[in-house]
């Protein structure tokens, strides 16, 4: 079953609208694991309002979620035509990853998972016609080849830094 958490911050859920507290994402991880479900949750990077330690904050509750989450998505945050983001970014801009930034926060978030917990996403992007940005992520292999080779380069794997 996956779940759209997206942050654990309350300021940012009311401005995407998630709809729901955390304590009713807490009771439905519960409820499901408790079922025997596979549970996997959605975080989104780059939200508007939202430095580094907020996003790795979410990433870090995730990580030590108990019961354990399976899995997780990490979603780049990415701007579409006609949407309310689209029209909030034209009139407050707010600051969007770089490709090597996004990279290198998103290895870092990884190295704070456990090590068990699947992957399922690094990144995201949206359909081209539609993306307004990052225009970066609409070129999936070079943003994938990016993140062999910053894992390389640190010389770092997903779990370095989860402590249980």
């Amino acid at each position: 079953m996956e779940l759209g958490l997206q942050t654990i911050h309350p300021e940012t859920a009311d401005f995407i609208r998630r709809g729901y507290p955390l304590s009713c994402f807490e009771e439905a991880v519960r409820q499901l694991k408790a079922a025997g479900l596979t549970v996997i949750v959605h975080l989104i990077l780059g939200l508007p309002g939202e430095s580094q330690a907020h996003m790795l904050e979410s990433v870090k509750y995730a990580a030590h979620f108990s019961p354990a989450i399976d899995g997780i998505k990490l979603q780049l945050l990415h701007i579409l035509k006609e949407t309310d983001l689209a029209a909030h970014f034209a009139s407050t801009p707010f600051p969007l990853f770089s490709m090597d930034a996004y990279v290198d926060f998103v290895i870092t978030c990884l190295e704070y998972l456990p090590p068990s917990m699947v992957i399922h996403r690094l990144t995201g992007d949206g359909p081209k016609k539609l993306l307004i940005a990052p225009r970066w992520s609409a070129d999936k292999k070079r943003v994938l080849n990016a993140f062999t080779r910053r894992f390389r380069e640190r010389n770092t794997w997903q779990g370095k830094y989860f402590e249980p």
